[in-house]
C-alpha cells in the first residue's frame, strides 16, 4: 500500500466513523485488509481501493472495512470501580429522586462483544432484587456488525468469567452441555433485556426517551479531540439533567465546554 493510498483511506475512515489512523498504523491496516483482499479476489491494494470507492463498494464494503479496522478489547466487570460507584452511589441516588414511577434507562455506547452491557444488566438486576419496584432498560450499540452478532449470541469462553463470583456465574450464565468446549452462555432472561443496535457515532442520532446513564468507555481514545467533543455534546443531548456519563480511565474531558460536572474520577453528572 502506497503512502498516498493509506492517506486517502485514513481520511475516508476518519470522515465516515471518526477513527484516526496515524501513519504508524499503516502496517496494521495492511495486515488486516489481507483477508478482505482474499475474500474479494483482489490481488493488490489498488484493486481493493477501486472497488471500495466505487458506488457498489461504498454501499457494500464499508461495513466490512469498519469490522476490519476497529479494535475490540473488553471483559466482564472491566474497570470494576465504575460498577461499585453505580451500585453504591448513582443507582441509590436515582432511586431516591425518581422512586419507581418509571424505568431507569441506560446506554452502553460502543458495546463491543457484549461483556459491558451484560455486566451492567447483572449489576442492575442485583440492584432490582434489593429494590422492589425498580425497573430498567438497557440499549447497547456498536458500529461493527461482527461484534454485535457475537454480543447478541451471548456465548463466551468460560475463562472470561474468571473475575466473577461463583454466585453470579450460577445466577446469570449457563454452561455448555458439552463440557469439553468450556463455553458459557448468558441466561435468556438477561439476553432478552438488551436492545442491541448498530450505530455510527458520526451520524445524527436521537432516541425516543432521554437516558439516565451512558457508558462510553475506551472508545473516544480512537478519535481526535475535536471529534471527541462533538460526540460528547451529542451524548449530553441524549442525557437527562442529573444523568451520569461514565468514560474510560485513559480518557479526559479537561478543557471541553460541556454541561457536565465531575462526580468521581471518569464519572460525570449532567447539570
Amino acid at each position: 500500500m502506497s503512502d498516498k493510498e493509506f492517506k486517502r483511506l485514513s481520511e475516508f475512515i476518519h470522515t465516515e466513523v471518526g477513527i484516526k489512523l496515524p501513519s504508524s498504523k499503516k502496517v496494521m491496516v495492511e495486515a488486516r485488509l489481507q483477508k478482505r483482499l482474499r475474500l474479494l479476489g483482489k490481488a493488490h491494494y489498488r484493486d481493493y481501493y477501486e472497488y471500495l470507492f466505487s458506488p457498489e463498494g461504498l454501499e457494500e464494503e464499508l461495513v466490512h472495512l469498519i469490522d476490519v479496522i476497529t479494535t475490540n478489547t473488553t471483559e466482564f466487570f472491566r474497570e470494576p470501580r465504575h460498577f461499585e460507584i453505580m451500585n453504591e452511589q448513582t443507582l441509590p441516588l436515582w432511586r431516591s429522586e425518581n422512586g419507581s414511577g418509571r424505568p431507569f434507562r441506560l446506554w452502553s455506547a460502543g458495546c463491543s462483544t457484549g461483556e459491558e452491557p451484560y455486566t451492567l444488566c447483572i449489576v442492575l438486576s442485583e440492584f432490582a432484587a434489593r429494590s422492589p419496584g425498580f425497573r430498567f432498560s438497557v440499549m447497547a450499540t456498536d458500529i461493527s456488525t461482527r461484534v454485535l452478532s457475537m454480543a447478541k449470541n451471548g456465548v463466551y469462553p468460560e475463562e472470561r468469567l474468571a473475575k466473577m463470583s461463583m454466585e453470579l456465574k450460577r445466577r446469570y450464565f449457563l454452561r455448555s452441555k458439552d463440557r469439553a468446549k468450556r463455553l458459557v452462555r448468558v441466561a435468556p432472561d438477561i439476553r432478552r433485556i438488551i436492545d442491541f443496535r448498530r450505530l455510527n457515532f458520526m451520524e445524527s442520532f436521537a432516541f425516543p426517551e432521554p437516558l439516565d446513564t451512558i457508558f462510553c468507555r475506551n472508545v473516544m481514545i480512537y478519535f481526535d479531540r475535536a471529534t471527541q467533543e462533538r460526540l460528547l455534546q451529542k451524548f449530553c443531548t441524549q442525557l437527562l439533567t442529573g444523568g451520569f456519563l461514565f468514560i474510560g480511565h485513559s480518557e479526559s474531558l479537561t478543557g471541553m465546554d460541556l454541561p457536565l460536572r465531575q462526580h468521581a474520577p471518569t464519572v460525570y453528572r449532567k447539570i
